[in-house]
């Protein structure tokens, strides 16, 4: 099945990041980070029902996650070949899809600490942001990378994590192929499994 253990662990970590800020000026990808991770303890903490937090996530994940360019990057060589039609329905059943799997478990954490306490700058458009997951009697330390787009450095947006060393994106990218792949190719395979999961 397309959703992992693995993947679905890591998934509960990227939604940290879709807790937004305020992109009115420019602001450092480090800073970013920091921000959204504080703004999410707040938010997780709120005494509202877990139905209120996944809507309030998902809406603000559209502003604050690049879902587009997550979901064209995990479906690889195969959106090479695809119509537009099927581009436009893979678009719209990815972000269903993507929104849903963060935003469910996210909601089940309390108070999630997380520091920020280095940068790399690869280039003009990507920087990649190291962090900490504090450790709980429930889980141990765990080392968190962010991998920003900067191009608008007025609008930074999450491309990927790398959950100690596991990168989200290729793992996701790895899980469609797979049923890609046991379909002889078929999109529509992949159509139907995101269209199961998002309506289940």
């Amino acid at each position: 099945m397309i959703f992992k253990k693995r993947f679905i662990l890591i998934i509960s970590f990227l939604i940290l990041s879709c807790i937004g800020i305020n992109h009115s000026n420019s602001i450092e990808p480090d800073v970013f980070v920091q921000s959204t991770v504080n703004r999410a303890s707040k938010l997780l903490s709120e005494n509202i029902t877990k139905e209120e937090k996944i809507e309030k996530l998902k809406e603000i994940a559209k502003d604050t996650v690049d879902i587009q360019g997550i979901g064209l990057y995990t479906l690889g060589a195969a959106r090479k070949s695809l119509s537009d039609e099927d581009r436009s329905i893979y678009s719209e059943q990815f972000e269903k899809y993507f929104l849903k799997s963060f935003s469910s478990r996210l909601a089940e954490y309390t108070n999630p600490e997380i520091d920020v306490f280095a940068k790399q700058v690869l280039n003009k458009n990507y920087t990649i942001v190291n962090s900490l997951l504090k450790a709980t009697t429930e889980r141990p330390e765990i080392k968190i990378d962010w991998r920003i787009y900067t191009k608008n450095p007025n609008d930074p947006l999450i491309r990927d994590l790398i959950i100690e060393g596991l990168s989200l994106a290729r793992t996701q990218k790895e899980e469609f192929a797979s049923v890609l792949s046991s379909n002889n190719g078929d999109i529509n395979a992949l159509f139907k499994t995101l269209e199961e999961f998002s309506n289940n």
